[in-house]
């Protein structure tokens, strides 16, 4: 089934989103890959939630996420979405001024450019000097944006639980530091992909159903929305014919899609 297929994926798209069921906040799971699709719902978005979809606990592929912090606990390996560093750079040149952000922007751009024409190619991965010298000039840029935005000076010791209160341009220099490794995966395996667009192509559809209906009446109505509609994105990423797979499910001979497509 989709779910034990995206259990042992090469490369995992994870993402989350609000869904309201009966006036009430749940959230919305994806995992997917280029040819599965796997929707879970639950009333909490963090770890207890992953931890009940159990696809994340058992996965030993790669990771593609937006960083958000409960995906990080897992054991697997890990690459972090670009379209959001791409977002999250454009908003702190736009509203600090910050030269440093612009030439990380275009940066990324140059590497992804390089990796479109790399595969074009035939090659599985940018050559070792190329990703040396992108890292090193990503590296840079990273110290200089450090420099403009240092820690928070504390006036007297804090009392309240939690790190002190950082800028937006200090919080995404921490995570572009410390998730080098992450943030620049596409470059030496050109099986990860430069963003996370997958997992949000494959949420988009479940937000307009929100806009249309405006939610769900019953949790048993959503998860069973949640299963038709994973079925059906699958089935097209297959290629195989939608309305063939209807008719036979409803005969009760269904279609199965392939658990590895990939």
């Amino acid at each position: 089934e989709i779910f034990a297929g995206m259990q042992t994926a090469a490369v995992g798209h994870f993402d989350e989103t609000g869904l309201h069921i009966n006036g009430k906040l749940w959230w919305l799971h994806v995992a997917s890959s280029r040819g599965l699709t796997y929707y879970f719902i639950h009333p909490k978005r963090g770890k207890v939630a992953m931890e009940a979809m159990n696809v994340l606990p058992q996965f030993q592929g790669v990771s593609v996420h937006d960083g958000w912090g409960s995906y990080a606990s897992y054991d697997c390996d890990h690459a972090l979405c670009n379209a959001h560093h791409l977002r999250e750079l454009r908003f702190i040149e736009e509203r600090y001024q910050q030269s440093w952000a612009s030439q990380m922007s275009a940066l990324l751009v140059e590497i992804k450019r390089q990796v479109d024409q790399a595969q074009a190619r035939g090659e599985p991965e940018l050559p070792l000097d190329i990703r040396q010298s992108f890292a090193a000039r990503y590296q840079a840029w990273v110290e200089q944006g450090l420099l403009a935005n240092p820690p928070p000076v504390q006036a007297q010791p804090v009392k309240s639980r939690g790190r002190p209160k950082q800028s937006p341009a200090k919080n995404l220099l921490d995570r572009l530091h410390l998730y080098q490794a992450q943030v620049l995966a596409f470059m030496s395996d050109f099986r990860i992909p430069f963003d996370n667009n997958q997992a949000e192509r494959d949420i988009r559809m479940m937000k307009l159903k929100q806009k249309i209906s405006g939610g769900f009446r019953s949790v048993i109505g959503a998860q069973m929305f949640c299963r038709i509609r994973g079925y059906i994105s699958t089935l097209k990423k297959q290629g195989l014919n939608i309305l063939d797979a209807l008719t036979q499910a409803f005969k009760g001979n269904p279609i199965f899609p392939m658990i590895q497509p990939e």
